[in-house]
């Protein structure tokens, strides 16, 4: 063993939620179900080549006012 080796630690935040995991095994599935909603969504490449095409470029100074 190494002296450099520090204790088994885990903190209450991971025991509560490896807890919670072990009361609850459907938890992880529903989190899934729940993330695929809204944010697991196929890209499309016609979509997402008209975005980038209209996309105003920023200016090098954002907070340069206008020069009369």
């Amino acid at each position: 063993m190494s002296i450099f080796r520090r204790p088994d630690y885990t903190s209450d935040t991971t025991q509560f939620i490896e807890q919670l995991k072990a009361q609850h095994p459907q938890l992880e599935a529903e989190q899934r179900q729940g993330r695929a909603l809204l944010w697991d969504k196929p890209v499309s490449r016609v979509e997402q080549q008209a975005f980038k095409d209209g996309r105003v470029a920023q200016k090098p100074y954002v907070y340069q006012t206008q020069a009369s």
